[in-house]
């Protein structure tokens, strides 16, 4: 297998370190910094005799790099600063997604594209949009570095191990997120048996504003391991063939009562992407939620594209 990576910053780096860790395939990094890409290729190279691994690593600024590459993915994009919200980079990362998709089918053949540009959601329709390839290879990463935030929350909250903690969020990857209180556990029990109405909503809300708040804390950058290795869960449930099923954003006809939208979903993923979408049960607050996660990331579209 071969893995692509499209942008050499700190997440994208990031990826490729974990992947060649892993041994999951040959990378490819590319930035529009050609020679930060080739270092960052080179350094993760010079690791990998000690990894146990035989994958070869290179970078650069040519896309033609990445042909042969079974999977791509897109971390390219302006981070946020403090103050700011993922939407607020729409239209700057709206542009690099389009300039970057048109390169990266030119030099591979029905790829599977893994999404984690911001805003989320938006940047996975525009991919699919312009990539024209079949919607179940086209695909966001957001509900998994979601669920393992609200999981970080938890298992806190109640003194127990993250094994313990059985927890999925759902909805748009910003501040409308959904995480499911009706099908989250501790040690098997219900939350509302573990943790306070109060506590519950104070997770919920930092788990809402979890990447804001590394970006606070940053104050120059945004989160990177936890996006990697989120990005990595996927990639694995791809090459392995797992089946696992993830939290991704995926596009929905019909399903949980929305068309033609980008949002996260349950989705089972294998080697040809998304091998079908779980159907949850929710509550009617939490489909009034999820509801108007669809409806902000149809509203932001149309901010792209008013006529």
């Amino acid at each position: 297998m071969k893995i692509g990576v499209v942008g050499a910053g700190n997440v994208g780096s990031t990826v490729a370190f974990y992947a060649a860790l892993q041994g999951l395939g040959d990378i490819a990094l590319v930035d529009i910094s050609g020679d930060m890409a080739a270092g960052k290729a080179l350094d993760i190279q010079q690791a990998v005799p000690s990894l146990g691994t035989e994958v070869i690593v290179k970078g650069g600024d040519d896309y033609a790099a990445l042909r042969g590459a079974d999977i791509v993915v897109i971390t390219a994009g302006v981070p946020r600063k403090p103050g700011m919200s993922r939407d607020d980079l729409v239209f700057t990362n709206a542009g690099i997604m389009k300039s970057i998709v048109p390169q990266v089918m030119h030099h591979t053949e029905n790829p599977i594209l893994i999404i984690v540009s911001n805003p989320l959601d938006v940047m996975v329709h525009i991919a699919h949009q312009v990539s024209r390839l079949p919607k179940e290879r086209v695909i966001g990463m957001a509900g998994v570095l979601d669920t393992l935030r609200f999981k970080t929350f938890l298992a806190k909250e109640a003194c127990c191990s993250f094994s313990d903690v059985d927890a999925m969020v759902l909805g748009s990857h910003g501040d409308l997120m959904v995480p499911l209180i009706s099908h989250c556990t501790i040690r098997n029990q219900p939350l509302s048996q573990v943790l306070s109405t109060k506590q519950i909503a104070a997770l919920v809300e930092r788990t809402q504003q979890g990447g804001a708040e590394i970006v606070g804390l940053l104050k120059t950058g945004s989160a990177y391991y936890a996006p990697a290795v989120a990005v990595l869960d996927m990639v694995r449930a791809i090459i392995k063939d797992s089946k696992e099923v993830l939290p991704c954003s995926v596009l929905l006809e019909g399903e949980y009562g929305e068309e033609g939208v980008f949002v996260g979903v349950p989705v089972r993923l294998g080697k040809k992407g998304v091998d079908a979408i779980i159907e949850l049960s929710m509550t009617d607050l939490e489909k009034e939620q999820f509801s108007s996660c669809a409806n902000g990331v149809r509203q932001m579209i149309l901010q792209l594209s008013p006529d």
